[in-house]
């Protein structure tokens, strides 16, 4: 990469909200190839909605987004505001697979039938090469010996793992992870770090909402403490964790860092 390669993903402004509740109020966020941003932040700080807004699951009333300098094109204004250009929705979302807190595999459908089915019917892909990219996917999540199972005979972590393996099959330019540990018990949820953390290591570009602070730590480039909808503080994990500038961040620490 360099300097005048565009970020993968950039947030300039955004504001969202749900009829008169102001949910987002002017958030920024910037992630460069090979970036692992980390947005944590109590409940209802707006974490979960700035990754549902980024991938354009839910729309914006106000700001930029923009995918690999691309702005989204948008029609109407306020909470009419939408993304004018269905054929660009579809190509964003594809380039940035989302991996949620409920895992979201169709039950009726093998693990390998599972990861294979958007790529073969999205992106209509060759069958074979998705089965053979398939299977090194969940290979490389530790699962590849559940291919012919179903989702409701694995455990929570490795359903999540499948999961995983289901967005890197899509070879994404960036990955989107909503509380990918918040639904498991904790031997479980090390599973699935031990995959995110392989993942930061071989420069995937990632955003991860995480109340897994230990997670934050580790893995990330840049740390995002959301509060009430604002960015109350952002910077590198060491700074971030090491020496919190603001009181509400400090109280935030106090409660979840202990793990530290």
């Amino acid at each position: 990469m360099t300097q005048t390669d565009p970020p993968v993903i950039e947030i300039r402004n955004l504001h969202k909200q749900y009829g008169n509740l102001e949910v987002l109020k002017g958030v920024d966020i910037t992630a460069h190839k090979g970036d692992v941003v980390s947005l944590i932040g109590s409940s209802g700080s707006g974490k979960s909605t700035l990754l549902r807004c980024a991938n354009l699951l839910e729309d914006s009333q106000q700001g930029d987004i923009l995918f690999e300098g691309e702005s989204v094109h948008w029609r109407g204004q306020g909470l009419s505001r939408q993304p004018a250009d269905k054929a660009q929705v579809i190509r964003i979302r594809t380039n940035l697979s989302m991996v949620f807190q409920q895992f979201n595999l169709w039950s009726h459908m093998s693990i390998l039938q599972n990861v294979m089915e958007a790529p073969v019917t999205v992106l209509n892909r060759d069958k074979a090469e998705v089965e053979k990219s398939a299977r090194a996917y969940l290979d490389q999540v530790g699962i590849g010996d559940k291919c012919d199972v179903y989702p409701a005979q694995l455990s929570g972590g490795q359903q999540q793992r499948a999961a995983i393996a289901r967005a890197l099959c899509m070879e994404p330019r960036a990955l989107l992870f909503d509380e990918p540990t918040s639904a498991l018990d904790p031997e479980l949820e090390q599973e699935v770090v031990r995959v995110i953390k392989d993942l930061a290591r071989e420069g995937r570009t990632m955003i991860i909402v995480t109340h897994d602070m230990r997670l934050a730590a580790d893995v990330s480039d840049h740390v995002v403490f959301l509060h009430k909808g604002k960015i109350e503080e952002q910077g590198p994990p060491a700074t971030l964790f090491g020496s919190p500038k603001t009181e509400r961040l400090q109280q935030f620490l106090s409660a979840t860092t202990s793990a530290l």
